[in-house]
């Protein structure tokens, strides 16, 4: 193959070794704006991830249910709210028991009235 003077094996014009063509200034801009918008959803990352960590701390120690807390015959739990001294547990049939935190004993018995 012969090589024609002022053409390079593809057929291009060959340019000199090392001189690159001045880039256009709409690429350049778009260059400059991607290399920011990268840098700043890494820092936005970063930001989102240290909030996650100092806003959402590890969960606090679960409150602890009397061990000798005991139902009346024929109760089933159906939810539990703990308050300063006593624990109230909701029975599926309709009835709200308050038992003291320290000993487990039944302190009150509340009968819910709902309408059907």
């Amino acid at each position: 193959m012969t090589e024609v003077p002022g053409k390079d094996s593809k057929g291009d014009h060959a340019t000199d070794e090392g001189a690159t063509p001045p880039e256009p200034a709409s690429l350049r801009f778009l260059r400059r704006l991607v290399t920011v918008l990268t840098g700043v959803m890494i820092l936005a990352m970063v930001i989102l991830i240290a909030l996650f960590l100092t806003r959402f701390p590890a969960p606090s120690t679960t409150p602890v249910l009397p061990t000798n807390l005991e139902m009346p015959e024929g109760a089933t739990a159906q939810a539990v709210t703990f308050g300063t001294g006593w624990t109230a547990v909701v029975t599926q049939d309709d009835r709200i028991l308050i038992f003291s935190s320290d000993s487990g004993a039944l302190r009150q018995e509340i009968d819910v009235d709902m309408p059907k």
